[in-house]
């Protein structure tokens, strides 16, 4: 090959090179940073880019899109001294290339390592109970210790959550020992309170027919008492009409028929009786008969002297 041709054939060779470092067509939802002589020249954008030739030069290539960061095993201790493990998830974007290329060495391991130590210190300031609790607190206090920090590496923080939280083994025995525990004092509490409950209304069932006891007795010897006095009543009015009775012209003759008749009559009904085998016959019969006899009479003379002196007049 004779030296013009090969002196074409290196112009050639030469000016393919320069046209593919001149030219560069970045991908969508990508960002390329070029340097020029060593500095920080410009971001290029997705499209076509001309460049030039061994004076520009793509440094950095990153990514657009939310990019995502798991942080496993993360262990801290919480503020009464309990060991956690902590598994976390966070999504960031690159919103400024230019800080995320020269404003940190790494930023995907800067951001793994914040991570880390913001859910230690987040933890340390929390107690056991309120670490497993309240994730939602966790999340949002790593969310605001994390933005600031992020902010000066040119990334934004989508969000941050926390996957799982677990207690060493030794700390998930003792809760579930105080997890028994505690339900067997709600268990206690619980009949003791039924127990209790039940005292009470048994108590007061007593007082109730105890108060009822009382007010039937109350109401028994009020109208026990309405009665005596109904018959006392009664009585008196008794008496008088018999006091009236006797003051009237043959009242005591009356009285003594009365009186005799009924003391036959009660003779003759115990003379009945299935159970007299023997009937004592009182000393003063004659005597009551013969009160009857007179009595009798005496009415009879009296009635016939009413008469009389009714057909005079």
């Amino acid at each position: 090959m004779s030296p013009g041709l090969m002196a074409l054939a290196l112009i050639i060779i030469l000016l393919a090179i320069s046209f593919f470092k001149c030219v560069r067509i970045v991908p969508q939802a990508d960002q390329w940073i070029v340097e020029r002589l060593g500095k920080y020249h410009s971001t290029l954008n997705p499209g076509l880019n001309i460049l030039i030739p061994f004076i520009d030069v793509v440094a950095y290539k990153m990514s657009a899109k939310d990019q995502l960061f798991e942080v496993k095993g993360i262990e801290g201790i919480t503020k009464d001294n309990a060991t956690v493990g902590v598994n976390a998830i966070c999504f960031i974007r690159i919103a400024d290339p230019n800080k995320a290329a020269y404003g940190v060495d790494s930023y995907s391991a800067a951001v793994q390592n914040l991570v880390m130590t913001t859910i230690r210190n987040a933890v340390g300031g929390m107690n056991l109970d309120d670490t497993l609790s309240n994730r939602d607190q966790l999340a949002i206090t790593l969310r605001a210790n994390m933005e600031e920090q992020m902010n000066d590496w040119g990334l934004i923080l989508r969000t941050v959550d926390i996957q799982d939280i677990t207690p060493s083994d030794s700390m998930r025995k003792s809760m579930e020992q105080q997890a028994a525990a505690e339900r067997e004092r709600k268990a206690t509490e619980t009949r003791a309170e039924g127990n209790k409950n039940a005292a009470i209304r048994e108590a007061e069932g007593k007082k109730q027919a105890m108060i009822l006891d009382a007010e039937a007795k109350l109401e028994a010897s009020r109208r026990e008492a309405e009665a005596i006095e109904t018959l006392a009543s009664g009585q008196k009015k008794a008496t008088e009409q018999l006091a009236a009775a006797l003051n009237v012209a043959g009242g005591h003759q009356a009285m003594s028929f009365q009186l005799a008749n009924n003391y036959v009559m009660t003779l003759s009904e115990l003379s009945k009786s299935d159970n007299a085998k023997v009937v004592a016959m009182p000393a003063d019969l004659a005597q009551a008969v013969g009160g009857l006899l007179n009595a009798g009479a005496l009415m009879s003379v009296g009635a016939e002297a009413v008469s009389g002196n009714g057909s005079s007049r």
